[in-house]
């Protein structure tokens, strides 16, 4: 049944009952007498009622009045039985605040200038903090040789992209590259740093030496998430027995922290070149 259906019926359902009870008044006198008398008693019963409701009103209106001027009879006696009591107080109190104001120096501050000054180049510069810029790629084949395949597998597919990573995890990691090669010697390289959700399942199905994370289990989906080596010799350098390397790992892992990262060479399955970010996503 359609509404438009539904309305017809009911409109037709009422017609009926409002006739039909209009044809019962009409042919049955006597039992309109009954509902007239019916309704004349239900009147003079809410009548009653209301008048009821009423007095009971005006009664606890009287009653409240003539507690609240009970009471306040009663706290006008008190304060002036205690007259000389609380003007003492009030005096204590009023007297130190007059004196003390009565020896406060005022001081006119001298105008000052509101014009607007354009702050110079350099101070714009210092407030927006220094913005590091990523290092210029390597040629991909370096990624893709048997020794670094035996590492990292499928790394040739990675991405390298500084520019998907999250802003506040990219310059933090930027700095860690510039602390490293300034005060460290080493030439760190972004083995990868954003990651798909289907290249993370992929690398997942190699086996959990390579990660134990599925999709989005990873830091490395949301661009807060980085994996690094060292650069020697136009090669990478990503193997842990080496002692050169391993040395790198450890200093990577300080600075990292102090910058506010997460190092993965804490963690019980070690992993010395990822570093993460654990900022809201």
């Amino acid at each position: 049944m359609t509404d438009q259906s539904l309305i017809v019926a009911l409109l037709l359902l009422s017609y009926l009952c409002v006739t039909g009870l209009a044809a019962w008044f009409v042919f049955f006198p006597t039992q309109r007498k009954h509902v007239l008398i019916f309704t004349r008693v239900c009147h003079h019963r809410l009548l009653a009622a209301a008048n009821t409701w009423t007095n009971a009103c005006t009664t606890f209106s009287r009653f409240a009045r003539r507690a609240l001027k009970r009471c306040f009879s009663v706290a006008q006696g008190k304060i002036f039985e205690q007259r000389y009591i609380i003007f003492s107080a009030i005096v204590l109190i009023v007297i130190p605040v007059l004196v003390a104001l009565s020896l406060r120096k005022f001081h006119t501050l001298e105008g000052f200038d509101d014009s607007t000054i354009e702050p110079s180049s350099v101070v714009s510069w210092l407030l927006r903090g220094e913005q590091l810029v990523p290092p210029p790629p390597l040629p991909p084949e370096i990624f893709v040789t048997k020794e670094v395949e035996l590492f990292r597998p499928a790394l040739g597919s990675a991405s390298r992209d500084w520019a998907l990573l999250d802003e506040r995890f990219r310059q933090r990691l930027l700095q860690v590259f510039k602390i490293m090669a300034e005060q460290h010697g080493y030439q760190l390289v972004l083995l990868e740093g954003y990651r798909s959700p289907e290249r993370q399942n992929m690398l997942a199905n190699l086996g959990t030496q390579v990660t134990n994370a599925r999709a989005f289990q990873s830091y490395h989906q949301f661009g807060l998430a980085a994996d690094i080596a060292f650069f020697r010799d136009g090669k990478l350098v990503i193997s842990e027995a080496d002692p050169w390397a391993m040395r790198g790992y450890r200093l990577f892992g300080e600075v990292a922290e102090k910058q506010g990262m997460v190092w993965g060479g804490r963690w019980k399955l070690m992993d010395f070149g990822h570093v993460e970010l654990r900022a809201p996503r």
